[in-house]
């Protein structure tokens, strides 16, 4: 069922003590300009919680920030606040409900809050400096794995307000999407424009879209998918990697990076997505797409797989050059995908060899159905597995047979029934390959 709505001024109701459900708060006070898009999106977060099964209180009463009330939500949506809106008091409150595991979600003018108050200046990453008029522009979509931007393709054209930031928060969030400035008019932030973005900040999760100055924005069926995949984030019903990310270079995306320096080995093969390009699906085998360009000593490659049921594939590194994908299996490592199987051969595994942590493994794990992100370092004989951010795998080789020092990387096309897919594969050569 869904949570009433408060009005201004109002307490937000009361949960049962036996009420385990997913509960959010739309916050919608202002100090400052009020977007008359506000009951709008009330609305729309209301109607997202009947249909996903969470719960929705709304107030603009800032005495909700206590830390018993606020103790009862999973997360707080922002929803174009401006202004000074909370007391010291209250900002204490949020500041433990953050530092408890709390989510947080800026919609818009929620970075046009708080310009006094550090603490809310990081959780939102960035705070506001100037827009210009309401106009199109294309948002250039980083990340396709978070929930919030999975559904869309590398590029996504819209009108709305588009905001300038007084600071970029790249070095400190994972950027999921940015304007290109090129595309309209009143862009300040020379060429680098993030305008949604995530992070872990001080023991909670945060979400921040700049989008959403429109009433229109609030009917949008992209953009509301935009804003409840935020939503699942900051409450923590779908995981991602929402570290900053610098300096990777694409090796495939569909678009730049295409599949010109890969090769199939053994049966099956890898169908890229017939829409855009960008996603590879694998069928048949059991055979192995592996980068034939070169290969790679110390690195960090990050990429973003889906499984659509119960399916089985996993990521090679670390095998010399061979048209035959045995080579892979007996000379390399593989990390496996698949969420079924026995522990060493379980999503997370060094296949084989050495099993996941399974309890941050679980934690960390989408369900069939939605992205996750692997990061793959490797560093000398040190190889380390992060799942959506976690660190599930930490394994050293010992193995005279084979080494990590150098080799390439490859993706398994595991045979008929299984069907994984993936995209946005990069890698970021480190600097030193000694390690252990």
């Amino acid at each position: 069922m869904l949570g009433a709505m408060a009005l201004p001024g109002s307490a937000a109701p009361q949960r049962a003590a036996d009420d385990d459900s997913t509960r959010i708060l739309v916050f919608s006070k202002t100090a400052g300009f009020r977007h008359d898009s506000i009951p709008d999106g009330i609305a729309a977060v209301q109607d997202l919680g009947a249909e996903n099964g969470f719960l929705v209180d709304a107030t603009e009463d800032a005495a909700a920030f206590t830390p018993e009330n606020l103790g009862r939500y999973d997360a707080v949506v922002f929803l174009s606040t401006t202004g000074d809106v909370l007391d010291a008091e209250q900002q204490q409150a949020f500041e433990g409900y953050i530092s408890s595991g709390g989510g947080y979600a800026g919609v818009h003018a929620a970075a046009d809050t708080e310009y006094d108050w550090p603490f809310y200046g990081g959780l939102a990453g960035a705070y506001f400096e100037s827009h210009p008029e309401i106009q199109p522009a294309t948002v250039l979509v980083e990340d396709r794995a978070h929930a919030a931007t999975a559904h869309l393709g590398p590029t996504w054209d819209r009108t709305d307000e588009w905001y300038n930031y007084r600071t970029n928060p790249r070095d400190t969030a994972r950027v999921l999407a940015s304007l290109d400035e090129s595309s309209y008019r009143g862009g300040t932030m020379d060429g680098d424009h993030p305008i949604s973005w995530c992070q872990e900040y001080e023991g909670g999760r945060a979400f921040y879209t700049g989008l959403g100055h429109t009433k229109e924005s609030y009917a949008e069926p992209a953009f509301l998918a935009h804003l409840l995949g935020g939503i699942r984030y900051t409450t923590g019903d779908a995981a991602a990697d929402c570290r900053p990310e610098t300096g990777y270079t694409p090796l495939f995306d569909g678009t730049g990076a295409g599949l010109d320096a890969w090769r199939q080995a053994g049966p099956g093969s890898f169908t890229p997505d017939g829409t855009d390009g960008s996603t590879l699906t694998s069928s048949g085998g059991m055979g192995l797409l592996w980068y034939g360009e070169r290969e790679f000593a110390a690195y960090s490659l990050k990429l973003d797989w889906r499984m659509s049921g119960d399916d089985n594939s996993g990521v090679f590194v670390g095998f010399p050059a061979s048209d035959d994908p045995w080579t892979a299996v007996e000379r390399g490592y593989e990390i496996q995908i698949d969420a079924s199987d026995a522990p060493d051969r379980t999503t997370g595994a060094v296949y084989g060899v050495q099993s996941a942590d399974i309890e941050a493994r679980d934690g960390a794990l989408n369900p069939p159905g939605e992205w996750n992100t692997f990061e793959i370092r490797v560093e000398g004989e040190r190889l380390r597995v992060w799942l959506n951010g976690v660190l599930v795998n930490d394994f050293t080789n010992t193995d005279p047979a084979r080494s990590l020092r150098e080799g390439h990387i490859g993706l398994q096309n595991h045979g008929d029934g299984d069907e994984v897919s993936f995209r946005n594969i990069r890698i970021s050569e480190l600097p030193d390959g000694g390690g252990q």
